[in-house]
């Protein structure tokens, strides 16, 4: 069988507070990510906006559309044109009251495959997420595209491993991580580095323990208290970075995925044959104590 072609685009870049203006620098980077070979491409986490989290304001809330929405409608369109497949992550307006960090999956004829809801929110200083996202109920989905199957986890959902075992489970042979991640101003100098560190170390985990791709997509520069790092990055299924991008430039990462080494790799790393799916009921537990 020939394997299907994939190269992803990434799209790491700065966002200012006009959000049709980052819709449309979205959209030129996705063209030009097009343009240099890409057939799926990411956006990072809330494109459309800074990173609104930081604060707690019943105004914000004014930025969630639905999905389908005129976002969507544009990823769409767009994607129908190029021939390429676009996970874009939006802020989700369901209904009234009800929103989710959601990405949305786009086939490359323009189909909106489905919807992926964040399903780990995370609060914390500057990342007060809980005030703004319902937990998703989605579970953890896998997409059949023109280029591949592709899995999506969105930020905080990316340090879970039982988030990223679930969509490989589903077939996923890419994992897409739209993410939103940095470091605050009174961070000392290695608390960052541990912070940027780890954040890598434990997706190409997942990418190792799953036998996947994963690519992760941060965006880059300052909002508010939070310095974000970029590094956005695409992982084999050995865990090798096959492209990194810069931490403080925006940034296009392309790259070639050979979705033939996700099998002749889970042939010598027999992780999902090895499996004792008998001993792991305890998981659905919150802790053994």
């Amino acid at each position: 069988m020939t394997p299907i072609p994939c190269t992803v685009g990434l799209i790491q870049m700065r966002c200012g507070d006009d959000p049709d203006a980052n819709m449309a620098k979205a959209l030129d980077r996705i063209r030009e990510a097009a343009r240099r070979g890409a057939n799926v491409i990411v956006t990072q986490e809330l494109f459309r906006t800074p990173y609104f989290c930081q604060r707690q304001d019943m105004a914000l809330f004014d930025l969630a559309e639905p999905i389908p929405g005129p976002t969507t409608a544009a990823l769409q369109s767009l994607a129908e044109e190029l021939g390429v497949v676009i996970v874009g992550s939006l802020f989700e307006r369901r209904a009234e009251g009800l929103y989710h960090n959601s990405a949305a999956v786009i086939d490359a004829d323009g189909t909106l495959l489905g919807i992926y809801r964040k399903m780990h929110i995370p609060d914390d200083d500057q990342y007060f997420e809980k005030f703004y996202f319902t937990p998703g109920d989605t579970g953890f989905c896998a997409w059949r595209t023109r280029h591949g199957v592709i899995g999506v986890l969105i930020c905080w959902d990316q340090w879970y491993p039982e988030a990223a075992r679930l969509t490989a489970m589903a077939g996923a042979q890419v994992i897409v991580c739209p993410t939103a991640i940095g470091w605050h101003d009174d961070d000392p100098r290695d608390v960052q580095l541990a912070m940027s560190d780890a954040w890598e170390t434990v997706q190409r985990s997942h990418a190792i323990a799953n036998s996947v791709y994963l690519c992760a997509i941060n965006r880059v520069g300052r909002e508010g208290r939070v310095e974000h790092f970029g590094q956005s990055f695409a992982a084999a299924p050995d865990g090798r970075v096959l492209h990194r991008a810069s931490p403080s430039e925006e940034e296009i990462v392309v790259a070639e995925l050979d979705l033939a080494r996700i099998e002749s790799t889970r042939r010598q790393w027999t992780f999902l044959r090895d499996r004792r799916i008998d001993a792991y009921g305890d998981l659905t537990q919150r802790f053994l104590r």
